[in-house]
């Protein structure tokens, strides 16, 4: 039961997020060249296998230039958010060296239209020697086969 609970919140969240908070992105974010479902979960594979490979390079090349990474925090009710593609890339970049050995296990990706949503188990383990392992998710929202947008969350646990 909880299973079918937690699959419905998704699709309500993923059918109704498009109308409610566009992230003040152009119209043109719901794009022409709409991809198939399965194009799609192939590109989050791409990006969650690139995450675990801390490979910069192959993670930008799935964003488009004017992509927006809201980071799950930062000074901002959005967290920390970074606009286009250099800064997207200097913020990936901070989460690597804020955690070396950086982590997202079992990721598992559900799609609606052009937007989607990924669950993943992160873990990693910080300068300090202090370690996190906590559940999160991104939201994400593409244009042209690409990723537009991500938008992160994760539970807020101390380190372990």
């Amino acid at each position: 039961m909880r299973a079918s609970i937690k699959s419905v919140l998704i699709a309500l969240m993923l059918i109704g997020a498009a109308g409610v908070h566009s992230m003040n992105l152009p119209q043109r974010t719901m794009g022409s060249n709409a991809r198939s479902d399965a194009d799609l979960i192939n590109l989050l594979g791409r990006f969650a296998d690139a995450w675990n490979r801390h490979d910069l390079d192959a993670l930008m090349s799935m964003m488009t230039d004017d992509c927006v990474f809201e980071a799950s925090a930062g000074p901002q009710v959005d967290g920390q958010r970074s606009e286009g593609k250099q800064a997207v890339r200097a913020a990936f970049a901070a989460v690597f060296e804020a955690f070396p050995d950086a982590h997202w296990a079992d990721p598992r990706h559900f799609i609606a239209g052009n937007r989607a949503v990924s669950e993943w188990t992160f873990t990693g383990t910080q300068r300090d020697g202090r370690r996190v392992e906590v559940t999160g998710c991104d939201l994400f929202t593409f244009r042209d086969g690409k990723i537009a947008i991500k938008n992160s969350y994760r539970k807020n646990r101390p380190p372990i």
